[in-house]
């Protein structure tokens, strides 16, 4: 049996920026990190018959691979040539929440088999393959900021470049400053999972027509502005880039916010969040918020009706954490 873990991904500021839509013609960048919430995916032969047995959140029992329905899984089991298998997936959060789950599932698998196929495979490859898989054989309308996240290590600043290149920057920060950014961020569950399809498929037509180019330049000068902050140890600058973001964001789709989701902004900043925005496409998930440690106990109280994920960083992104061959 081979077990890998993926990390889900924390994006603070340049989202949008990583559609090809965009960074063909301006470039782009993300300054994200990992935390320690994960998918873990395994392989086991199916000794029983040369089938597949697929669990997710179904079950697929199959003779071939052309007849597997979960698109991600039929694609990289086509490319290692993965038959005879018993394939299992758990993950410690819901798909849909603005944590890059999907990009994280591409992620763990490829990585998971190539360790099964005896193949070795950089952080950065299993990044660009999953790219590969989700953007250009499976035509997802999405950007390549979550496979990167996913694959890489820790907190990262990506520049895309207008070739399709990834520049991978990793941000080390002081202890005392990694301690206070993660003792000062909260993430709230809004109840509402969404396909982010829809709403990318929006944003990436906005983005042809040139109804957003200003918007996501905007965000892309704060993801510089955040590299160059957090470098400097100046932790509390994120709360500010992160409302200012949350602004520009609004304006690249009209289905990114909602009723709900801006009344709970609204009542957060008003008790003690200094920023926060809504963590992936758009339309549901997680609330993100940075809030200084003793206004804490006040803002967890006003949000009480929604529930608070506690995390931690992660350091060590995409890797194998069992291997019995």
């Amino acid at each position: 049996m081979i077990i890998t873990k993926a990390p889900f991904r924390m994006s603070f500021c340049g989202g949008g920026s990583d559609l090809a839509a965009h960074y063909e013609k301006h470039g782009g960048a993300v300054v994200s990190t990992t935390i320690d919430k994960f998918i873990y995916l395994s392989l086991h032969p199916y000794f029983f018959e040369n089938k597949l047995l697929i669990k997710y959140s179904k079950t697929e029992h199959v003779d071939n691979i052309n007849n597997i329905e979960h698109p991600i899984i039929r694609e990289v089991f086509k490319k290692y040539n993965i038959n005879g298998v018993d394939f299992n997936s758990i993950s410690d959060i819901p798909a849909g929440t603005g944590l890059g789950s999907s990009s994280a599932f591409t992620c763990g698998l490829i990585q998971l088999c190539n360790a099964y196929s005896e193949l070795y495979i950089t952080k950065e490859e299993i990044a660009e393959e999953a790219c590969r898989i989700e953007i250009d054989v499976l035509k997802e309308p999405i950007g390549k900021q979550d496979q990167y996240a996913s694959a890489c290590v820790g907190l990262n600043y990506f520049e895309f470049q207008p070739n399709g290149e990834v520049l991978v920057e990793r941000l080390f920060l002081p202890s005392d400053g990694c301690n206070k950014l993660a003792n000062n961020l909260m993430l709230f569950y809004t109840g509402d999972s969404r396909l982010a399809g829809s709403i990318l498929t929006e944003q990436k037509k906005n983005m042809l027509e040139g109804n957003t180019t200003e918007a996501i330049l905007k965000m892309v000068k704060l993801a510089k502005d955040l590299k160059n902050e957090l470098l400097n140890n100046n932790i509390d600058a994120l709360g500010e880039i992160l409302h200012q973001g949350w602004t520009y964001k609004k304006e690249l789709a009209g289905n990114i916010s909602s009723g709900s989701i801006d009344s709970y902004y609204d009542l957060a900043v008003k008790n003690g969040a200094v920023g926060g925005k809504l963590l992936g496409a758009g339309g549901g998930g997680f609330l993100l918020f940075y809030v200084k440690e003793e206004n804490h106990k006040r803002l967890r109280q006003a949000m009480k009706d929604l529930k608070e994920l506690n995390f931690k960083f992660d350091n060590k992104g995409t890797e194998i954490i069992y291997y019995n061959r």
